[in-house]
């Protein structure tokens, strides 16, 4: 029975890249599709990075350490800015609760017409697993050989809309970098400081 889930989720990977658009490298399509079912897979990750959320005349910049569990939640809880350090946003199907020092305030499902920092981690991993790939080709980020996905809807021209790019190492999967871009404009930037798959 897993062995025909597997193979029924590969064949969907599959149409689902050969759907939304063609490669600059053919040798990335096929480790994208790797990349892929890795994501839809796994049962857990964590780690931490530097997000930077940018709306035009403000920028803010956090250090943040998440840990995600398939068919839990996703937890964030802010290390930098001083400050704010130990709030943390909880994720459970769509609906986020902030708790600090023993205190939760719920606040509700996550909003489609807008982005805040909370939003950028859960959409970048939402790509991974299940974006529309729309191109896909290998690049140098510092010392890592990585393979960088961009996914839009497969309707709009690129810079056009939401997209999501994403760099991954190529040799452990793990995600390097993601960006998440609205009309051209990168409005969340995620630095992987660590990305651990449990």
């Amino acid at each position: 029975m897993r062995r025909r889930l597997v193979c029924a989720q590969m064949m969907t990977l599959c149409l689902m890249l050969t759907a939304c658009g063609q490669s600059a490298d053919a040798g990335g399509d096929e480790l994208a599709l790797k990349i892929r079912a890795e994501y839809i897979s796994m049962s857990s990750c964590a780690g931490q990075v530097e997000l930077t959320a940018d709306y035009g005349e403000r920028v803010y910049q956090y250090s943040i350490d998440f840990s995600y569990e398939k068919d839990g939640e996703l937890a964030l809880t802010v290390v930098e800015p001083e400050n704010i350090a130990g709030i943390t946003a909880r994720v459970i199907n769509g609906d986020t609760r902030l708790e600090y020092d023993g205190v939760s305030l719920e606040t509700g499902p996550l909003s489609g017409d807008g982005l805040s920092p909370i939003d950028g981690l859960p959409a970048l991993l939402s790509y991974a697993r299940e974006g529309c790939i729309a191109e896909c080709g290998f690049e140098a980020l510092d010392d890592t050989e990585a393979l960088r996905i961009c996914c839009r809807d497969p309707q709009n021209k690129p810079g056009e809309g939401m997209e999501g790019a994403l760099w991954f190492d190529k040799n452990t999967y793990e995600l390097v970098k993601g960006e998440i871009s609205a009309d051209g404009y990168v409005v969340v930037r995620c630095d992987f400081i660590s990305f651990t798959f449990l």
